[in-house]
């Protein structure tokens, strides 16, 4: 009996500590693993939940895998996500509702890109680099993540071109997988 009312209570602390976090399940993490390292994102469904199905059902495709970084813009962000290389294409899935949040963009938001439509998301993200150029992109862009480990290697990511980040001979996403 002493036993059962141990657990219980320490069930009920643990209950009202975490309560109000989003909740976090395995299968709930993107890795990429870039020349440098790997870098971890914590996927947020409680945030995007369509967007984090749909990025974990490419990813487990493969989709990503050999996938440029094609913009890349200094103090602002890194995007990939196009077959293409060219910032115009996108998977076979059909395009996203935005599921743009009151959550504030900074160092290693990762979000989805799209058209001037905001319902235009396929497979493009980007991850931040600082608060200070993304900042005002809050509810106009779909997070789905946080960078939570390998921010560093996001930071050796080579950059474009001023101006458009254009990229030539872009870095890769060597292998892209769900864990």
């Amino acid at each position: 009996m002493v036993r059962f009312l141990s657990f219980i209570l320490a069930s009920l602390l643990a209950v009202s500590v975490f309560a109000g976090l989003p909740a976090r399940a395995d299968g709930d993490k993107l890795i990429i693993e870039l020349k440098n390292g790997k870098v971890v994102i914590q996927l947020r469904p409680d945030l995007a939940p369509k967007t984090v199905a749909q990025i974990k059902t490419l990813a487990n495709q493969g989709f990503y895998n050999g996938i440029k970084w094609h913009r890349v813009m200094d103090d602002f962000m890194a995007q990939t996500g196009d077959p293409t290389g060219t910032g115009m294409g996108g998977s076979k899935l059909p395009d996203l509702p935005a599921e743009f949040s009151s959550e504030e963009f900074k160092r290693g938001t990762v979000a989805m890109a799209r058209t001037a439509d905001p319902n235009s998301a396929n497979s493009q993200f980007f991850i931040c680099f600082n608060s200070i150029g993304c900042g005002g992109l809050k509810g106009q862009y779909t997070i789905f993540g946080e960078v939570v480990d390998g921010m560093q290697y996001v930071d050796l990511i080579k950059r474009g071109e001023p101006g458009s980040g254009t990229v030539a001979n872009p870095d890769i996403m060597q292998k892209v997988y769900v864990q």
